[in-house]
């Protein structure tokens, strides 16, 4: 009986280890049709905004960018890497004062580029058709804000800051293919909650590989993008989202 389990167990781990993948690259490229939404208030004068107001989004769509790539390699101890790049873009209004200056609805325009840096592992790699990964997201943000129309003894006025930061967030990433057909449905969470403050970052996909190409497997994806910042203290009231599809197009090597 020692003997059968023995085969059994050694069988099983052979299967798996020859379905998972040594190494492999993987990239992607599409359209984030996102629609923002929310608001923020403030009363830090020595933020990016020097403001003390309240910012409005107008919850107009917007149809972004965004790239990734991940690299596997076959050695245990050193982790994996994915590489991410999206960006984000909202209109609305401030009142209030910015930098000093009287803003009275005034027209204000948000850009965000993030970079993902992400280290991982594989806790199950096509193990059985199922992939686990988990490990840290550098989400690494450079935030735009213009304001116009600031109304400075009777002259209005346009002002501009740009600000970077790096948050840490814990990543995990599931994946299930389909057997016998090449479909794959795919979710990540980036995710972070600390004192007053939550940021996320949520997908949901579904891809089809073409793999009627044997070194090249281009695919298709679609799939359901959420991000959020939440933030409550004594200075700042932040509640901003942005969600929305996205479609893309991928290639396996």
């Amino acid at each position: 009986m020692n003997k059968i389990l023995t085969t059994l167990v050694g069988g099983a781990l052979l299967a798996s280890s020859l379905n998972a993948d040594l190494a492999r690259v993987e990239m992607g490229v599409g359209t984030w049709m996102q629609t923002p939404s929310g608001s923020s208030q403030t009363s830090d004068t020595s933020g990016l905004l020097s403001m003390k107001g309240t910012y409005t989004s107008s919850e107009s769509d917007s149809s972004e960018i965004y790239f990734w790539a991940l690299i596997k390699h076959p050695i245990p101890i050193v982790p994996n890497l994915r590489l991410e790049y999206v960006t984000l873009s909202d209109e609305g209004t401030t009142t209030g004062t910015v930098n000093g200056l009287k803003a009275a609805d005034a027209p204000t325009a948000i850009d965000m580029t993030q970079i993902d840096i992400i280290p991982y592992y594989n806790l199950l790699d096509n193990t059985f058709w199922m992939t686990v990964d988990v490990g840290l997201d550098i989400k690494v943000l450079t935030t735009d804000v213009k304001v116009n129309d600031l109304v400075a003894t009777g002259t209005d006025d346009i002002f501009n800051a740009s600000e970077s930061t790096a948050l840490p967030l814990l990543y995990l990433r599931g994946r299930v293919e389909i057997p016998a057909t090449n479909i794959g449905f795919e979710s990540d969470v980036k995710y972070i909650s600390y004192d007053s403050a939550t940021m996320y970052d949520i997908r949901l996909k579904v891809d089809y590989t073409l793999d009627f190409i044997p070194v090249i497997q281009p695919a298709l994806e679609l799939g359901y993008r959420m991000q959020k910042f939440d933030v409550s203290d004594s200075d700042t009231n932040i509640d901003l989202e942005y969600a929305g599809m996205y479609v893309g197009l991928m290639a396996r090597f």
